[in-house]
C-alpha cells in the first residue's frame, strides 16, 4: 500500500499520497492514485498493476453480523434466566395449576 511522504497539505514537493492512498500529489492538484476499476496504481511515474487495493475500514457487515448474534444470544440468555427465576420463585404455585387442570379436564362435564 502507498505510504504518505511526509506532510499531505498540498503544498511543496509532489510526490505524496494522501493518508488513505487513494490520492497522489503531483504539486499542483490531487490526482486519483488508483484506476475506477482498481486494477492500476500510479506508483508516482506510472500506472502499474495493482497488488491489492487499499486497506479500507474493515467491519461493515461482518460487524453488523456479529452484533446482531451477540444481541440476539442476549435476549435468549436473559429470557432463560428470567424463567428460571420465575420458576424458582412460583414452582409450587405452578404444580398447583397444573393439577387443578388436570383435575377439571378429568372431571366429568356438567
Amino acid at each position: 500500500m502507498p505510504q504518505p511522504v511526509g506532510s499531505v497539505s498540498g503544498v511543496g514537493s509532489p510526490g505524496r499520497y494522501s493518508p488513505d492512498g487513494f490520492w497522489w500529489w503531483d504539486g499542483a492538484s490531487w490526482k486519483p492514485a488508483y484506476s475506477r476499476d482498481r486494477l492500476w496504481r500510479w506508483n508516482g511515474q506510472t500506472w502499474v498493476p495493482a497488488q491489492a487495493p487499499p486497506a479500507q475500514a474493515k467491519g461493515g457487515s461482518g460487524l453488523m453480523i456479529g452484533l446482531i448474534v451477540g444481541a440476539f444470544v442476549l435476549v435468549v440468555v436473559v429470557v432463560a434466566v428470567i424463567v428460571v427465576i420465575v420458576l424458582g420463585t412460583m414452582g409450587t404455585q405452578l404444580s398447583n395449576v397444573f393439577s387443578n387442570v388436570a383435575a377439571a379436564l378429568g372431571s366429568p362435564s356438567p
